[in-house]
């Protein structure tokens, strides 16, 4: 009798581990099966993460889905566009012909140098100047393969295709003044003289100081510190890194007053008049714009400002720094060391000024004087 029960309860007992056994298994996946789950989800995640830091084309001005072109244009030697706007003396009539080169966030309409210069000076002296919009700001068509050497030619081909002669002079501001660096060094031969407007300096150029350069990188905000080592080190992650929500973007693309000195501040108003073509300057794209910007200013130069060689041997003409003591965006302690191994360039350090000292009262006049070596 106990021995029947025994087998019942033993047949019922297996019974019941068969069906935990059915339940438990209904719910595990093969192991060929669960790879390839894994496998579809990863390259999933890869496809997400490649569409979100993968910037948007841009909105190339005249296409069907594009800002439509108003400026002056010329065609460069790759077919695309190069926007500019004249201004000042007659081109025929002019002694002294200037291009001008926006900075960073900019555009062909941001032409300090031929803004605010005096009509006395224009007229007395005959200066023309044109200004352009750098490739993908304003109505200049992106160029995707852009380098330090590309921008140089560009601006030779604009003197050439709009008649400024064998030689000229060039201006450059803030990022418009790496760009001079550029001319200086691919088309020194075009050069009737040149002026850098606190030229932004870049942390990863070879040959400045370990101790200088750390000192003055960290002296940035830490939003700043970040977009500049993404720039440098992952450029692919330019666009997302200054277009995600989680963490602040590039201080000056946020167009923050925090990185404005004093001075800065107080000259702001005399900027008002930006307002009426700010949205020109990204509107074919950020990325071809600014981020691009970031990229190439901060990346891997195969140059050095310091192994620049002076253009001028016999004092035919000059090249002129200009440098605020007090500009929050650019540290006057790596310019300095930068002029003190060029010693052919003519140095101005403005006490107090800080990054925009070009809207001060007759400044453009003292700066253009002192390239022209007039009084």
């Amino acid at each position: 009798m106990a021995t029947r029960v025994n087998r019942k309860i033993s047949a019922a007992s297996a019974r019941a581990h068969t069906r935990r056994a059915k339940k438990t298994n209904s719910f595990q996946l093969p192991s060929g099966m669960l790879r390839t789950t894994l496998s579809v989800l990863f390259i999933g995640f890869l496809a997400w993460a490649y569409q979100v830091v993968r910037p948007p084309p841009p909105k190339i001005c005249g296409s069907p889905d594009g800002p439509p072109v108003t400026a002056l244009r010329i065609k460069l030697r790759d077919g695309r566009h190069l926007a500019y706007k004249e201004h000042g003396a007659p081109k025929d009539a002019a002694q002294y012909k200037i291009i001008s080169v926006h900075g960073f966030d900019g555009c062909r309409h941001d032409a300090i140098i031929a803004e605010a210069l005096s009509s006395d000076i224009v007229e007395d002296l005959g200066v023309y100047v044109v200004s352009f919009d750098r490739p993908g700001y304003g109505e200049s068509d992106p160029d995707p393969n852009r380098t330090l050497k590309s921008i140089a030619l560009d601006i030779e081909e604009l003197a050439d295709q709009l008649g400024l002669g064998s030689k000229f002079h060039i201006v450059g501001i803030s990022m418009g003044g790496q760009v001079v660096w550029n001319c200086l060094k691919y088309i020194p031969h075009r050069l009737a003289g040149a002026v850098l407007l606190a030229p932004v300096i870049n942390y990863w150029w070879p040959g400045l100081p370990t101790n200088l350069t750390t000192e003055a990188y960290y002296q940035n905000k830490l939003q700043d510190q970040w977009a500049l080592r993404v720039a440098h080190y992952l450029p692919w992650l330019t666009y997302w890194w200054n277009t995600q929500k989680w963490f602040p973007a590039a201080s000056v693309i946020a167009r923050s007053p925090d990185i404005l000195s004093h001075q800065d501040k107080e000259l702001v108003p005399k900027m008002s008049n930006r307002n009426s073509y700010v949205a020109q300057v990204r509107q074919q794209g950020e990325y071809e714009t600014i981020h691009r910007d970031l990229i190439i200013g901060f990346g891997n130069w195969e140059y050095t400002p310091m192994d620049i060689e002076n253009p001028f041997p016999n004092n035919e003409a000059s090249v002129h720094l200009w440098q605020g003591d007090e500009d929050l965006m650019v540290p006057v302690t790596l310019q300095r060391y930068i002029v003190q191994n060029l010693p052919w360039i003519h140095y101005h350090e403005l006490k107090g000024s800080g990054h925009l000292f070009g809207y001060v009262d007759g400044m453009v006049d003292t700066i253009i004087k002192s390239l022209f070596s007039v009084k």
